[in-house]
């Protein structure tokens, strides 16, 4: 048997990492924003439930223009949120309970009031000020144009003006430049934050948007050429390494740099990449002298169906094991509609729509969608490779879908023209006791407003009681340690239309029903299922279980 101790410099191969969204989280000081010492204090909670490490979204001053990716010093905390030395006391609580400490890194772009940015608008074209972010002349008689065809994200051009008529890029909100990563001054910086976290005792990180940050700067810039496909859709189809801006070669350079100031610590830091790019690609960014792993967006964003699956887990598998890394699963992250509520909408079903509906069409059934959640969830535990939970899931909290627009604040509501209200409904604040003005989150209320129905998803209605998701999380994750082995995965051959089941080992099993029929169970005792069995012992659909 694999050891995969804590103690190992690899312990992240085979983790369960709990994300936490720090505003969301819990608010120690009742201003209705979550806050460090929140997080301390709750810390308890995720050492109960059995996770290996947590991960920190940014904390970082911000004005919130993308709720905290818009960093104004990426090497202090927003005095909102605490300050050094709450983070400090945090990192020593969760070192105290047994936890890892993973924290977002953004080095994509800053926000526009960063002191770099301040300078670079102050300088003028042409300055060593603006050599650090990507400014350009327009085009047009006048240079009133943007100078490319790029698009932002958030909808719109990727290209803001500036009063003496020079243009900057912006992937992501206006408030968010992006740096130029040609630039030394750029690369040291991102050191110096490295090592700036290490030395606080920082266990690992998480690079934010890793595929952006190399871009073809040559003049004239070129455009993308195809107004029919968004940025990304282009990604698909142009040659591997080509796009302008996403996924270029030259990001790994980057990468290998960051690798030899990882390692210089004992044990060395561990890094994951968020990569949003074909799997094969995705693995790169994996390898042995640049991050430890990256995400796998291809099973989140894969549909409740088993063949699909299965062939998104044995692709996963093999890319990650041809670079030497573990593969990651995901289910639910700040940025994707609760997978709870995602995984019942029907195939093909447009997610900005269905939130602009409200959540009402098509309809989504809380009661089936929780039990389907459950059923990922033990199905994503029992794979070889990292978990990534995102607060809340451990609950089985939905959607919010029909938070008012008045209190909407993803950027992505005001640049798409009001067509997207985006990610706020995943990231409404945790609900920890039943009653209260907040559910237990702070003393007053919450900076989203929390539904009634978070009453009966709170750790205090699931804490101790049988059969609730909670309850499910921590006995997963106490058997999962107990029965870890090795990195393999054995298909069951064999195995009904609509099943998946394989082996980790001899004494484990797992099988999944996504079909809509009961089917019959192999000989085994159940060691764990997501949903009891039907009344004539067979596994029912949207069940998962784990037998030895």
């Amino acid at each position: 048997m694999t050891d995969f101790s804590p103690h190992r410099p690899d312990w992240w191969r085979q983790a369960v990492v709990y994300q936490v969204y720090p505003r969301s989280f819990a608010d120690a000081d009742g201003d209705g924003l979550g806050d460090l010492r929140g997080v301390t204090e709750r810390l308890g909670h995720l050492a109960a439930l059995g996770v290996d490490a947590l991960w920190l979204s940014p904390f970082y001053p911000s004005e919130l223009a993308d709720g905290g990716y818009d960093v104004i010093d990426h090497r202090d905390v927003d005095p909102r949120l605490g300050t050094l030395d709450d983070f400090d006391s945090m990192v020593a609580e969760a070192h105290r309970l047994g936890l890892k400490v993973i924290v977002d890194i953004v080095p994509n772009h800053t926000s526009h009031r960063h002191v770099w940015f301040q300078e670079a608008l102050a300088a003028g074209p042409g300055s060593p000020a603006r050599a650090r972010y990507v400014f350009r002349d327009g085009r047009g008689p006048q240079g009133e144009l943007p100078p490319t065809d790029w698009q932002s994200v958030f909808g719109g051009s990727a290209w803001q003006r500036v009063p003496d008529g020079q243009w900057y890029l912006h992937l992501f909100a206006v408030e968010q430049p992006d740096l130029n990563w040609d630039h030394e001054e750029v690369h040291e910086d991102f050191r110096t934050t490295l090592r700036f976290w290490s030395d606080r005792g920082v266990d690992g990180f998480r690079v934010d948007v890793a595929h952006a940050l190399a871009k073809d700067l040559r003049d004239p810039l070129r455009d993308l050429g195809s107004p029919e496909l968004s940025d990304e859709e282009a990604l698909l189809v142009m040659e591997p390494g080509t796009h302008p801006f996403y996924d270029r070669d030259e990001v790994h350079a980057v990468y290998r740099d960051w690798r030899r100031v990882l390692d210089s610590y004992t044990p060395p830091r561990t890094a994951v990449a968020e990569a949003w790019v074909p799997g094969a690609r995705r693995a790169l960014y994996a390898r042995p002298d640049e991050l430890d792993q990256a995400f796998n967006f291809e099973y989140l964003q894969a549909p409740w169906d088993a063949d699909a699956l299965r062939v998104v887990i044995a692709d996963s598998l093999a890319q990650a094991r041809a670079v030497g890394a573990s593969a990651t699963w995901v289910l639910s992250n700040h940025d994707v509609v609760r997978h709870a509520s995602r995984l019942m909408l029907p195939p093909g079903t447009d997610v900005d729509a269905w939130l602009l509906s409200d959540g009402h069409a098509p309809p989504v059934d809380e009661e089936a969608g929780l039990r389907r959640a459950r059923a990922a969830a033990l199905l994503m535990l029992a794979l070889p490779g990292s978990s990534y939970v995102y607060q809340g899931e451990e609950l089985g909290l939905p959607e919010v879908a029909d938070l008012p627009v008045e209190v909407l604040q993803d950027p992505l509501w005001e640049q798409t023209g009001r067509l997207r209200k985006g990610r706020d409904g995943c990231r409404v604040p945790l609900p920890w006791t039943t009653t209260g003005p907040s559910y237990g989150f702070g003393a007053a209320g919450a900076w989203l407003p929390q539904p009634p129905s978070f009453a009966r998803y709170a750790v205090e209605a699931q804490d101790g009681t049988d059969g609730s998701t909670l309850e499910l999380y921590r006995t997963a994750l106490r058997l999962r340690r107990k029965l870890l082995a090795g990195e393999e995965l054995t298909w069951t051959p064999g195995t009904p239309p609509g099943v998946l089941s394989f082996t980790r080992t001899e004494d484990w099993r797992c099988l999944t029903n996504l079909s809509p029929r009961p089917v019959p169970l192999p000989p085994g005792e159940i060691l764990l299922g997501s949903a009891p069995l039907t009344d004539d012992g067979l596994l029912g659909p949207d069940t998962t279980v784990w037998l030895g």
